[in-house]
């Protein structure tokens, strides 16, 4: 008997020894699958943070030196149709928009030198190439606009000794030059010879002449930048990803009042920190810009390739006339107008103002001035930025902008008499990109993808197995602790010795019969 109960007792023990490993299995399962459901996502951050960082032959990297994309310029001008009425008889200017004239343009970075406090340094490279397949003409189209080199000179006379401007309507006079030229809309962008550089170029020193020999919007921009830029890798801070830290060997710039407005500290455009909400404001800096231009979240996207993105585009008071932009303004009033901004002091004093395309944003007044420029529509004249949130890249792009020159009437100079005060537009252009390649879609799509999905399988999937493996111990466990207690009452039953028979009265009396005798 006590051999069976000790076997039993063994038995018993093994089992329940078992089921309890089973349990704490289940245990660590369940807390395995509530740990992935916190801190999956901070696991993915860390991955991705990891792999973006510009490290010299890593993927992004290469794609950063030698983007796999093809962005593109479209170009607007602006033809004058009627300059002799407007100059001789004081008529609205009346224009044209022609375009677009469309180039396609490769961008790279030259050059390049990893630096040891998580920076590199490096040229921008592009090349530009027209597309007249996609153009509404070729670029050898002929439009007349207002001569910029020569009412840029004009503006600045304004303020001048008057025998100065008289000086400058007789060197004009000779020099034949007039407020409008003809000009191809290639020359208007990539340069022509321009007697005013030409003759400023024989007469004024050295150190006062201006870095170019031909004048063109986008003169110098058709190759390799002069300007080194250097940027954050995110090898050290991974919210400075892509951020710029010096331009031409300067962290700031020199023409505003604060050290807010001076900050360069922005992005290019083509990325961005990681891990980006809608809450955060995006910076982009650009040389023509003269400026970092905030950019906040519009609208979540979809992009053909079905990767989803925040939309971010400059507010409404980008260019206002108001407190936050008059350090943009370092002499005082009159500042720019309302949606006007004024690059002047980067230009070389052109009076050079930018706006969006169609005066956008800006003051119904403007547009009121000329005839030819329709209403803006936000859709077609917005600037935006398409941005994959988790890992900063932007995948869809329209930086439009729009030139405009701020004239002012100088009486003195004869051929611009007539020429009243007025911002006159030249061109608007929007570059960018339609869409990222196959490859970098793919990617982006796979690592928004894939992270949620697995999060909940694992998390789901592991606390599902730790609560079924719960449930199936505790089960056993009540079972087994039933079936010992039935096999100790079993025991128990058995190893108890029957009752003692009690005689019967007839056996009792014979008993005591025989006693007697």
């Amino acid at each position: 008997m006590q051999g069976r109960d000790k076997l039993c007792a063994k038995l018993t023990s093994a089992f329940l020894r078992k089921w309890w490993f089973v349990l704490a299995s289940a245990v660590v399962l369940l807390l395995l699958g509530i740990i992935c459901a916190i801190f999956f996502g901070t696991w993915v951050r860390l991955f991705i943070d990891h792999e973006l960082v510009l490290r010299p032959g890593s993927m992004t990297f290469d794609w950063w030196a030698h983007p796999p994309v093809r962005p593109f310029v479209r170009v607007y001008v602006y033809n004058v149709t009627n300059a002799d009425e407007f100059l001789n008889n004081g008529s609205k200017p009346i224009l044209d928009e022609l375009g677009p004239y469309v180039y396609s343009e490769e961008w790279e970075k030259l050059n390049i030198t990893d630096n040891e406090n998580g920076t590199l340094t490096f040229y921008y490279h592009r090349t530009y190439t027209f597309m007249p397949e996609l153009s509404a003409g070729p670029d050898d189209d002929s439009v007349v606009v207002p001569n910029i080199p020569m009412l840029s000179a004009t503006s600045q006379s304004k303020h001048a000794a008057r025998f100065l401007r008289l000086a400058m309507a007789s060197i004009m006079d000779i020099l034949k030059i007039k407020p409008f030229v003809e000009v191809s809309v290639g020359q208007l962008l990539w340069g022509y010879e321009d007697p005013l550089l030409k003759l400023a170029k024989d007469v004024v020193p050295k150190e006062q002449k201006l870095p170019y020999e031909e004048f063109g919007l986008f003169y110098g921009k058709n190759g390799t930048g002069p300007d080194p830029v250097t940027m954050f890798t995110g090898a050290t801070d991974i919210t400075k990803y892509g951020i710029i830290e010096r331009y031409n060997y300067r962290d700031k710039l020199q023409h505003w009042v604060t050290d807010e407005c001076n900050s360069i500290a922005g992005s290019d455009g083509s990325i961005f920190p990681p891990h980006i909400t809608r809450n955060d404001t995006l910076k982009v800096y650009d040389k023509d810009l003269c400026r970092l231009l905030p950019l906040r979240y519009l609208k979540d996207v979809e992009s053909s390739a079905g990767v989803q993105g925040f939309r971010f585009t400059p507010p409404d008071d980008v260019f206002a006339n108001n407190e936050y932009n008059k350090c943009f303004c370092p002499n005082g009033p009159p500042c720019a107008p309302n949606g006007l901004f004024n690059v002047s002091l980067c230009q070389y004093d052109s009076p050079i103002m930018l706006s969006f395309p169609h005066f956008y944003l800006a003051d119904e007044s403007f547009r009121e001035a000329v005839e030819g420029i329709s209403p803006p529509e936000p859709e077609k004249h917005r600037l935006y930025i398409d941005v994959q949130p988790e890992m900063g890249t932007a995948m869809q792009a329209r930086a439009r902008v729009q030139i405009n020159l701020a004239v002012s009437q100088v009486v003195d100079i004869k051929q611009v008499a007539n020429f009243p005060d007025i911002v006159f537009p030249i061109l608007w252009f929007e570059e960018g990109i339609d869409e990222l390649p196959d490859q970098v879609s793919s990617l982006l799509r796979l690592a928004t993808r894939v992270p949620p999905i697995a999060r909940l399988a694992l998390s789901w999937g592991l606390s599902a197995l730790g609560v079924l493996l719960i449930l199936l111990a505790v089960t056993c466990l009540i079972r087994s602790s039933h079936r010992q207690s039935t096999l100790r009452l079993e025991g128990h039953a058995v190893a108890k010795p029957p009752p003692a028979k009690t005689p019967s009265k007839e056996n009792q009396n014979g008993y005591e019969l025989n006693n007697r005798r």
